[in-house]
């Protein structure tokens, strides 16, 4: 019975965490217009917050960029030019996912870099651990016939 009721709240709580942040006086009446606005608020970040989307932070600053990219869907921008526009004034750390691009290539390619480079250390040391047997020089042959004569003797 606790269980169930536990399990109830923690349902209620995380089903409205989401909507949570946006004010009703934010909405758009246009329903099309707001789920725009919403995706494009998930795909923002929180300046205050950092990791959290201004759709789910409390912050005044999300609010203020929440306001600012719904103005700019009212006033019939693209998704793209309501991105470029909040982008233009806060720089590309606003967005959650960071666009491929010359300024960004290091962080897109690090992941690559760094499997590419594990790769090439683990197949130099395999390559090593199974490296073919040299011969013997002379010395080391003499060595160990001396020491096998000697285990013989014992």
């Amino acid at each position: 019975m606790i269980r169930r009721f536990v399990a109830a709240g923690l349902l209620v709580f995380l089903t409205a965490f989401s909507a949570f942040a946006v004010n009703p006086d934010e909405v758009l009446d246009n329903p099309e217009q707001e789920a725009r606005a919403r995706a494009l608020s998930a795909e923002l970040r929180c300046m205050v917050c950092q990791n959290q989307s201004i759709d789910a932070s409390n912050a005044e600053l999300a609010r203020d960029l929440r306001l600012l990219v719904r103005a700019r869907i009212k006033a019939g921008d693209t998704d793209r030019e309501v991105l470029d526009y909040v982008v233009s004034r806060y720089g590309e750390f606003v967005l959650l996912k960071p666009r491929f691009g010359s300024k960004t290539l290091l962080l897109w390619g690090a992941p690559i870099l760094l499997f590419l480079l594990a790769a090439l250390v683990v197949w130099r040391f395999l390559r090593s651990a199974h490296a073919p047997d040299r011969p013997l020089s002379r010395q080391e042959e003499e060595k160990l016939k001396h020491l096998l004569s000697k285990n013989d003797a014992d």
